[in-house]
């Protein structure tokens, strides 16, 4: 059995260390270390974006990164999304637009929508259908997703201009 490792990230702008056994993914530990269970396990192969968290600001599938390579990273998930009890524009979006139904794969494609609008605060459709394609929904289809998206890049911008 390998000796487990500690590990230094910056979880949602807190710093934490926790240890982990070196073959352990960061979502295992986001969710059973951490209590990070927002971020959800859907295929455990990096196919569905279901678990998609932020690390230094990029969008990963934590299924495939093991938790020492995170070692010094900054790692955002949902939770770290919305400021205090108010949600976040991409999240109120998200609701607004009944771009959710069960709940699996909205918390990955709430953090792959925070990444596409900080790299492009003005997608067009075709670039927002583009950045989610890795990302699997099996529940509302992806139109009412895509105008979720495209209403949280309106708001985002909004609230910058305020």
């Amino acid at each position: 059995m390998a000796k487990k490792r500690v590990v230094s990230i910056k979880l949602n702008g807190d710093p934490v260390e926790f240890l982990c056994e070196p073959r352990q993914t960061l979502l295992e530990v986001l969710r059973d270390t951490l209590d990070m269970t927002g971020t959800k396990e859907g295929c455990s192969n990096g196919n569905c974006g279901a678990c998609t968290v932020l690390m230094d600001g990029r969008p990963v599938t934590s299924c495939l990164v093991l938790a020492v390579e995170a070692e010094g990273a900054e790692v955002r998930t949902v939770e770290g999304v919305a400021c205090g009890s108010h949600l976040a524009p991409v999240q109120q979006a998200f609701l607004e637009g009944a771009a959710l139904q069960c709940g699996i794969c909205t918390p990955g494609f709430i953090m792959q929508t925070e990444a596409l609008l900080a790299e492009n605060p003005s997608p067009t459709e075709e670039q927002v259908r583009f950045y989610l394609a890795g990302n699997l929904c099996r529940c509302t289809g992806y139109d009412k997703i895509v105008r979720a998206v495209m209403c949280a890049a309106d708001k985002r911008r909004a609230a910058m201009d305020d």
